[in-house]
């Protein structure tokens, strides 16, 4: 078990206080409001111990670097702002239509990716 350190709490803090998936480098200019001297190297290992439990979930998005979140969050679809490359957990996912799924095929998961602009970015954007 991993102790619970200042800089391990300063990175939950931020990812329960984000309502979106964050890179490891926004979790980092986050984290360093609460704790200055935090590095790199100790986000990464933070994220990666914290998959492994269980308590974040990996973002995975098409040719995009993972991303993180907390888990125990429903499967929802994510939308990425094409002018800042923030990413959104979407409201709510659709159901797979039957009639997308061939014949005596089974569909284990489905994945929906949205891109435009954020509302921070639509007005900037005109």
């Amino acid at each position: 078990m991993e102790r619970n350190t200042s800089q391990r709490r300063a990175i939950q803090r931020v990812l329960q206080e984000s309502a979106r998936p964050m890179g490891p480098r926004e979790i980092l200019e986050a984290a360093r409001r609460h704790i200055p001297g935090i590095g790199i190297a100790t986000v990464y290992r933070t994220l990666k111990r914290a998959v492994e439990e269980g308590s974040l979930a990996q973002v995975d998005l098409p040719g995009e670097p993972p991303r993180y979140e907390m888990s125990g969050r429903n499967h929802h679809p994510y939308f990425r702002c094409r002018s800042c490359n923030r990413v959104f957990g979407a409201r709510t996912g659709p159901k797979v239509p039957a009639n997308l799924v061939p014949p005596g095929f089974q569909v284990e998961g489905h994945a929906l990716y949205l891109y435009g602009l954020c509302s921070d970015c639509v007005p900037a954007a005109n």
